[in-house]
């Protein structure tokens, strides 16, 4: 399972929002780039970015931030927010994204995602953010009466890359993720998931193990990395331990 360090960009700087209130942002630098630097040195694979102008707006304020970020890195970025025409899309990738995360438009504009994944084959994510089980959109404001289920089963098998699964009750809070909404996501998709919302403390993201094998694929953190409840290098390594335990385990029942 991979985990993915968050950076949230607002208005040029990184910040955490609780359930996605934009009332409610703790920043935490004034530096993307170093940052995003910063996780890459303790052992991140891949980083998630999430432009909270562009879900909230509609408007790229965060462009010099991600294009400077993917100069830096040499682990894949993603980006999230705002992405809500083939162009945007587009103009993204082609600045060294490795892949593009449509929220609002898989609702409003379901063709859309269909052809862009078509277009650039591993490249498109569908990010779904439920609350009570429904779909929110335009960063979270507006409130769908679409199933976040029917949402993936719609998806699946339009040659996206991921499904990202974020659950707003718990994302930015730290009590945990919902695991029972997590499994439910993962046994609808065909495609791989990505957990997001609520991990607080290492006992939070090895209780997603057991849903690897359903398809939790990768799991996104941002605040417990930031207030320090997580070491992302510690964390790489505990589940890497994790693994060899259970194989080993298993290699032993087998004999």
């Amino acid at each position: 399972m991979e985990i993915i360090p968050a950076i949230d960009l607002l208005d040029g700087t990184c910040v955490r929002l609780h359930q996605g209130d934009y009332d409610q942002v703790t920043r935490f630098s004034e530096d993307p780039v170093a940052q995003a630097l910063s996780w890459q040195s303790q052992g991140a694979t891949r980083l998630h970015l999430v432009d909270l102008d562009g879900a909230k707006r509609g408007e790229p304020i965060n462009d010099a931030a991600v294009r400077a970020i993917s100069a830096a890195l040499d682990i894949p970025v993603q980006l999230g927010g705002g992405v809500r025409s083939l162009e945007r899309a587009e103009e993204l990738i082609a600045c060294g994204l490795d892949r593009v995360i449509l929220g609002t438009v898989a609702i409003e504009q379901p063709a859309l995602v269909q052809e862009l994944a078509q277009r650039h084959p591993g490249r498109i994510v569908v990010g779904i953010d439920a609350n009570d089980g429904r779909v929110a959109t335009r960063g979270w404001i507006e409130q769908s009466d679409v199933l976040a289920v029917d949402l993936a089963k719609q998806f699946s098998a339009d040659g996206i890359a991921a499904i990202i699964s974020t659950d707003i009750a718990t994302d930015g809070t730290l009590a945990g993720p919902n695991l029972e909404a997590l499994r439910t996501m993962a046994q609808c998709s065909a495609v791989p998931v990505i957990a997001s919302g609520g991990i607080g403390c290492m006992a939070d993201l090895l209780s997603l193990l057991p849903l690897e094998p359903l398809g939790i694929a990768g799991v996104i953190i941002g605040r417990a990395l930031y207030d320090g409840r997580i070491d992302l290098a510690e964390a790489i390594a505990a589940l890497g331990e994790t693994r060899l335990q259970d194989f080993t385990a298993v290699a032993a029942d087998i004999a």
